[in-house]
This record gives C-alpha cells, structure tokens and sequence, in this order.
C-alpha cells in the first residue's frame, strides 16, 4: 500500500493503526514506524536500516516467547513492496 508518507505494510493484518513504511536507503532498505494512537513515534524515530534491526533483535532473542523487532520490521516483504512499486513505475 501507499500514502503520503510512502510505501507500507500492517505488520499485523489485524491492527490497521499501525504501519511500517518501507524505502531502499543508501545502505539498503530501510524502515519507518507509524502508529495512530502514538504519533509521537513518527517524529521521534527515523528510518531505521535493517542491520540495526537485526542488531537490536539479537538483543531479544536470549528471552524465549518475547517478540522482537524482527516480528514488526519483515525484510522479505519490504523487498516484495519495492519491487512491485519499481515495477509499476517502469510501467509508466
């Protein structure tokens, strides 16, 4: 999907107040998070490359049955999001 802002996902198809924007940065992909309720995460919190994501989830994985930022921030379908958009634009 697309809006103002960029490309996005729902990291969770049951909560539509949350989006992951999505780009090809300078070093890769890189990832944006919005929510409806918390605003304020939008404005505090840039994009975020997939390497510092990945570092942080290295953080949550010695704690079993925590989430990490891995289950929020999805490379596989961040590419899939980009390609489809390079492919509309080629289209044009």
């Amino acid at each position: 999907m697309k809006d103002a802002n960029g490309l996005y996902y729902h990291p969770d198809p049951t909560d539509l107040q949350t989006r992951v924007y999505v780009r090809e940065g300078t070093n890769g992909i890189e990832f944006r998070l919005w929510r409806s309720t918390h605003p304020e995460v939008w404005e505090k919190h840039g994009w975020l490359s997939f390497a510092i994501i990945e570092a942080a989830a290295g953080l949550y994985k010695e704690e079993k049955g925590h989430s990490t930022p891995l289950d929020l921030y999805d490379a596989n379908v961040a590419r899939a999001l980009l390609k489809d958009e390079a492919r509309k634009n080629s289209k044009q």
